[in-house]
């Protein structure tokens, strides 16, 4: 038997999309959007950024882009400050209650991601652990990267980031 990406493709996508749905409507309301969320993360993977970097890690549009760090700058989670390499540009940082925010979305994450798994016996969740290096190479070879920033921190893989 031939395994082929689009026989596995069609095979995933629903559980993925199942998936996705239960762990999202679970989680706690937020004011901060998906987007947004995943606009905080990378900053914290990868300190700050341009618009334009932020745009290319979120493959979106540098309009879109500037108006999804607008609305995190007016809600007090980010800030802009000069770029020490270029004094005309700019970056985004994540301000420390960013940091707390993102924190905490993550425990809640976590907490509830951890619900779904709890069904599961050790063997299973052993099994789910030993694919997380495939989830990290599909990740890794999907869009634009920022240059000079390391895929891994502190000996976890930027993947391991448990808010997303």
């Amino acid at each position: 038997m031939t395994v082929s990406s689009i026989g596995v493709a069609k095979q995933l996508r629903p559980v993925l999309t199942r998936l996705y749905l239960l762990y999202f409507r679970q989680t706690a309301t937020s004011a901060i959007s998906m987007a947004q969320l995943s606009i905080m993360m990378n900053l914290q993977d990868n300190g700050p950024l341009r618009i334009s970097q932020i745009a290319d890690l979120e493959a979106i549009r540098m309009p879109t882009a500037s108006n999804a760090v607008n609305h995190l700058e007016q809600m007090g989670l980010v800030s802009r400050v000069r770029d020490v390499s270029d004094r005309r540009g700019v970056r985004v940082r994540l301000t420390e209650e960013g940091v707390r925010q993102l924190g905490k979305i993550s425990e809640e994450r976590v907490e509830q991601l951890a619900t779904l798994l709890d069904g599961l016996t050790e063997d299973e969740l052993t099994q789910i652990q030993d694919a997380m290096p495939l989830f990290d190479r599909v990740l890794a070879t999907f869009g634009p990267h920022v240059s000079g920033t390391a895929t891994e921190k502190d000996g976890e893989s930027a993947s391991d980031d448990s808010a997303r």
